[in-house]
């Protein structure tokens, strides 16, 4: 680890100079001012490695169509294996949470338990006991009976005519749920439960639209009977609409149960991130797995926790850590300190709502000086003023007291400084709309063209996402023990955090015509700088988590 700023000799390493002659200068030949964006405003050009760095992490990005056939996929090997229609194997498969090994043991070790759980099959129907025979006198008589036989033509009616069999009944089936007789079709799946059409579809667009559930059962009252897919499709009739959003749930539910795939929690987003190697929770203490799906570039969070954002360098249990003390404390840290203080006996706190110094503690009864926080018992009817300071117990209570705002202040110092690089990455943002400005100002006052006026818009790109790092640096310094390890870390967040502030004012700086070439080397130059400064930042914490060389002042989960 360094934390001096060393510019790479390594001989692949170059930048784009001019886009015409494809000339390419070596950063050591060549000034930082001599970069140049691609035609296509991508910025500094850097040639792609095949190597990712140590601090990110191999994933790939998944629409919904490549999802849905790596879910068929699996449907097909389960009913390959079963010998079952695919429909019953997507059942199963979900009923299973998409474990096909488990599904697997289960369905050879009692194929029938596992289809009537999942709802492909009927329950069995417990036998019905024999009739009770019937004690009668003569059946005590010995040897069997026998019975004469009758033939058909002897079954007469009551007037002596042959009895014809029984007619059905000519009376409509009526739906259960609606009692509309006027209902002319009739859906119903292998529990022979039939419903009316209208009645399944209005059923099945509330379960997906509505409940966002795709686990469609039958609507009898204490029916489990699954509906296959082809059975919602067709109940559904010309609802595409819905039915994409059932399919669209069905993928979901499929990404929810593989531990390596993540769905993009931005909205309206379809797309699913696949990671393996952050798919066990012992590889989040290693690793801070940030991602990002191929709808945008803009879509990036975090595959191991909920937090949506780029936290790195901290990994993801310190970075719940963190956002829940701030959640809990933040708001009434800084009215705490300046308001109240703690009983010097069971240290609960006490807001002084009087004139006068004589304190009776609600809780425990203490009665202290507000002043001297010493009992006060050893200040006799001194009720106003309090020169008790020399006093053993109240010297122990002002220390007990300066412990109890020393471990606020700490906090408050990571805080404020934490939500302050949280509000400049916002400004950060908001300066794009004067950074155009400033572009186009250039190219009216200076021969510079738009591709060459550039470096503006990437400097402000390389503030923002070093104001998040800086931002997260400040929670993971919070809860780092203290020692040789913490103070290079904190070296090297000193180092970058001046260089942010520096690059954020020549982005600020008014433009001169006169100084515009030497305002544009100056940032460039500085862009570059601060750019290596973060990736030594994000390096050398990463290379901490693999050498387990970092060490918490409280207990993280995960690390021991």
């Amino acid at each position: 680890m360094s934390s001096d700023y060393e510019i790479s000799d390594d001989e692949n390493e170059y930048y784009e100079y001019d886009e015409e002659d494809e000339e390419m200068i070596d950063v050591e030949d060549g000034s930082a001012s001599e970069i140049e964006v691609d035609g296509l405003g991508g910025d500094f050009k850097v040639p792609a490695r095949s190597e990712h760095k140590i601090y990110e992490v191999e994933y790939s990005s998944l629409s919904q169509p490549e999802v849905e056939r790596i879910m068929q996929a699996d449907v097909d090997h389960i009913s390959s294996i079963f010998g079952v229609e695919p429909s019953m194997a997507a059942i199963l498969l979900r009923h299973m949470s998409w474990n096909k090994e488990k599904l697997i043991e289960k369905y050879m070790d009692n194929a029938s338990a596992v289809a009537v759980a999942a709802g492909v099959e009927l329950p069995p129907r417990e036998p019905t006991p024999p009739p009770a025979k019937a004690s009668s006198s003569r059946q005590l008589t010995t040897g069997p009976q026998r019975t004469a036989r009758r033939s058909p033509s002897d079954i007469k009616g009551p007037k002596g005519k042959r009895a014809t069999p029984p007619v059905e009944d000519p009376t409509p089936f009526v739906c259960p749920i609606c009692f509309d007789d006027s209902q002319t079709a009739f859906l119903a799946l292998l529990c022979d439960h039939k419903f009316c059409t209208t009645c399944w579809k209005e059923y099945i667009i509330s379960k997906v639209r509505t409940e966002a559930e795709c686990m469609i059962t039958c609507m009898a009252e204490g029916c489990n009977i699954a509906a296959p897919d082809p059975f919602v499709d067709k109940a559904l009739g010309d609802d595409r609409e819905t039915w994409s959003r059932y399919q669209e749930l069905l993928v979901r539910q499929f990404v929810s149960c593989v531990p390596h795939l993540k769905f993009c929690p931005y909205p309206s987003c379809t797309y699913t991130v696949s990671c393996p190697a952050a798919a066990t929770k012992s590889s989040l203490t290693q690793i801070v797995p940030t991602v990002a799906c191929g709808a945008s570039n803009t879509h990036v969070f975090c595959f191991g926790c909920t937090i949506d954002t780029d936290h790195r360098p901290v990994v993801c249990a310190v970075a719940r850590m963190w956002i829940k003390k701030c959640q809990d404390d933040s708001e009434t840290a800084n009215w705490i300190k300046s308001n109240t203080k703690e009983c010097s006996k069971c240290q609960s706190t006490i807001e002084k709502n009087g004139g006068c110094n004589h304190m009776t503690c609600k809780k425990c009864k203490y009665e202290f000086c507000w002043v001297c926080m010493g009992p006060w018992s050893e200040h006799g009817t001194s009720w106003y003023s309090c020169n008790r300071y020399d006093e053993k117990a109240s010297v122990e209570a002002r220390d007990a007291q300066t412990r109890s705002r020393a471990s606020l202040e700490r906090y408050l110092h990571y805080y404020n400084r934490w939500a302050n690089h949280e509000q400049s990455a916002k400004l950060s943002m908001e300066l794009y709309a004067k950074t155009e400005k400033k572009m186009e100002e250039m190219q009216i006052t200076s021969e510079l063209t738009w591709i060459q006026v550039q470096f503006m818009k990437k400097a402000v790109d390389v503030v923002f996402r070093c104001r998040m790092t800086l931002k997260w640096t400040y929670a993971m310094a919070y809860y780092l023990a203290s020692g040789n390890e913490k103070e290079l870390f904190e070296d090297n967040q000193r180092d970058l955090e001046r260089a942010v502030e520096e690059l954020s004012e020549l982005i600020e700086a008014p433009i001169d015509p006169e100084t515009i070439m030497t305002l544009r080397q100056k940032v460039t130059d500085k862009t570059v700088y601060v750019q290596k400064r973060n990736e030594i930042m994000l390096e050398d914490t990463a290379k901490g988590y693999l050498e387990g060389r970092w060490r918490w002042n409280t207990t993280v989960d995960g690390f021991d």
